[in-house]
């Protein structure tokens, strides 16, 4: 009963989290149509959030009705001389004068429909940019000295090292920053703890504590098969099977050897220890040198057994992270399609609604950064996916917009019919091989 009732939970969680996510990316990129319309003189006659029976609404000044529907999977804003509310087809607008036609989707001049088709991805991708940069300032990076902040708990007996250290140098070799930080306690495996040579306040002392690389979580993966197991942030591996654990990086070829068996961890966790098991899940990741590579993974990440201390970030800084983060997506989205199409990665990296869904309810139980960057990364793929020369995606509308630049002609509406079919076909059959790939993929 207890075992139904916590899985009752978490899918009210995950579909709670997901209606959340999947609202605010919808509002933005329907407001960017909405308001860049509007500008262009393009009236809107509804506003909509959701799909179905209308459970609020109230009418502006402007005339447009602003809705929240009963079914919270998507939204629309249909413009004035729309046929439907999904504005795949212009209705008839003969019977309009110059002045209402203008007004309209269909009579409006070919700049102001192409600025409002595209302004709903645009807005996605600002969305997405504006979090980066609220995450970067949040946050903040890394100090360049390398420095303790929080101390996890770990199992290590004695004076160790203190929230504010500066780390000036590890068994008597020097690190001024993080990279050499790295360096230097790499060459140093062997050893279960090293002296570290440290600045506390004006003092500087020298004091024992744990190797950095030592099996600590610094990160659980989302829709993994750790997160599942209840893995958390700061727990030490101790053993995996019989084996004893020194170094986090003896963990992947453990878990290869595996063969996508399951596999028992022993778990320290804030003094108590545990055991659990977990089977690992195939993944595709980068392989450092332009392509992808898919392994059996758990979905943890290393840690240091203390947090680094972080500084805060000016503007411009937080600005250039989160443009450099957006070129990143952008880079690592098409190489990993291309690699799709070729059959180099597997297409168990696709996902459908239900994937998204445990996704953002993963994201939520991660904490409030977590749930921030997914939704970011979300509406980064909303925007994306919206351009994508298809019809009755933005993304077709344009490519439509486009033919009409050139030929001074707008295509026939047979074309038009025939081109929407396909377009919807192309869609709903993107959209039922993703939740294939829910249910086959683990």
């Amino acid at each position: 009963m207890e075992a139904i009732v916590a899985a009752l939970g978490g899918t009210v969680w995950t579909v709670l989290f997901f209606v959340i996510a999947l609202s605010v990316i919808v509002f933005v990129h329907e407001y960017g149509h909405y308001i860049i319309g509007r500008w262009s003189g393009i009236h809107s006659e509804v506003f909509s959030i959701g799909f179905g029976p209308v459970l609020f609404s109230r009418t502006d000044r402007r005339g447009t009705r602003w809705q929240v529907a009963a079914i919270p999977f998507g939204g629309f804003v249909k413009f004035l001389g729309d046929a439907d509310a999904s504005s795949v087809r212009p209705g008839d607008v003969s019977g309009l004068s110059a002045d209402e036609r203008r007004h309209t989707m269909a009579g409006a001049p070919l700049w102001a429909r192409t600025a409002t088709v595209a302004a709903g991805p645009v807005f996605n991708f600002i969305l997405t940019f504006c979090l980066l940069i609220g995450l970067a300032l949040f946050l903040g990076v890394p100090r360049e000295e390398p420095t303790v902040g929080a101390m996890r708990a770990f199992p290590f007996t004695g004076p160790t090292l203190a929230e504010g250290d500066v780390i000036l140098s590890v068994e008597g070799k020097p690190t001024p920053d993080w990279e050499t930080f790295g360096t230097v306690t790499s060459a140093l495996k062997g050893k279960t703890s090293l002296a570290y040579t440290v600045r506390r306040g004006t003092d500087e002392l020298v004091v024992t504590g744990p190797h950095p690389l030592a099996p600590v979580v610094g990160e659980v993966q989302i829709r993994s098969a750790a997160m599942d197991a209840g893995i958390q942030e700061g727990d030490i591996i101790l053993k995996v099977g019989d084996r004893d654990v020194t170094y986090f990086d003896e963990l992947p070829d453990i878990v290869a050897a595996s063969k996508g068996g399951p596999v028992m961890l022993s778990v320290w966790r804030a003094g108590q220890t545990f055991e659990v098991s977990l089977t690992p899940r195939i993944r595709t990741v980068d392989d450092g040198e332009g392509g992808f590579t898919e392994r059996y993974l758990l979905g943890l990440y290393s840690g240091l057994f203390f947090e680094p201390a972080t500084r805060s970030v000016g503007p411009w800084e937080a600005v250039s992270n989160a443009g450099a983060s957006m070129w990143r997506m952008t880079t690592t989205t098409f190489s990993g399609l291309s690699h799709m199409i070729q059959g180099a990665i597997s297409s168990c990296n696709l996902s459908g609604a239900i994937g998204m869904a445990e996704t953002a309810g993963d994201a939520a139980r991660n904490g409030v950064e977590s749930f921030v960057g997914m939704l970011a990364i979300l509406s980064f793929g909303v925007g994306l996916l919206n351009l994508f020369p298809i019809p009755v995606l933005d993304g077709g509308h344009l490519v439509f917009y486009a033919y009409e630049a050139v030929t001074r002609r707008q295509p026939t509406e047979r074309a038009l019919r025939v081109l929407m079919t396909v377009g919807l076909t192309l869609v709903l059959s993107i959209m039922i091989f993703g939740l294939s790939r829910d249910l086959m993929c683990q």
